[in-house]
C-alpha cells in the first residue's frame, strides 16, 4: 500500500477480528479495547482468523476510510503469541507486513544471572 503521506502512527491490533465488522465496528474496537482516539489520522490494522485478509482503518480529516487486502494463496505473518494487545509499527514495517514479512521478529528474552 503506497500512501501519499506516511502516517505518523500505525497500530496493529493483535487479536483476530470478525471481518463482517465494517467501519463502526472497528472504530468501537479501537476506542474500547485499545483505548485510542480514532480521529488522529493513525492507521489501525486488523486481521481475520485465517490470516489471509487485512483491514486498515483511518480518519482522513473528512471521514473514515477502510482499506482491505485479501491474499489468494499466502498468509500474513501475524503476532498471535505475544502478550501485548497492540503494536506500534513504522510505515516501513507496515509495508513489510503487506509484502509478507514477519515485522516483529523474535520476541525479546529477558534473563538475569543468579550472581
Amino acid at each position: 500500500m503506497k500512501m501519499f503521506v506516511e502516517p505518523e502512527d500505525v497500530f496493529l491490533h493483535r487479536d483476530f477480528v470478525d471481518f463482517r465488522k465494517a467501519i463502526n465496528g472497528l472504530v468501537a474496537i479501537v476506542e474500547n479495547e485499545l483505548v485510542r482516539d480514532t480521529y488522529t489520522g493513525a492507521l489501525f490494522v486488523f486481521c481475520n482468523k485465517a490470516k489471509n485478509k487485512l483491514k486498515i482503518l483511518y480518519w482522513d480529516k473528512t471521514g473514515f476510510a477502510l482499506w482491505q487486502k485479501r491474499l489468494e494463496k499466502q498468509r500474513f505473518k501475524w503476532p498471535t503469541k505475544i502478550a501485548m494487545q497492540e503494536f506500534n509499527l513504522t510505515a516501513q514495517q507496515l509495508d513489510w507486513l503487506l509484502s509478507g514479512y514477519d515485522v516483529l521478529g523474535h520476541e525479546e528474552l529477558r534473563y538475569q544471572s543468579m550472581l
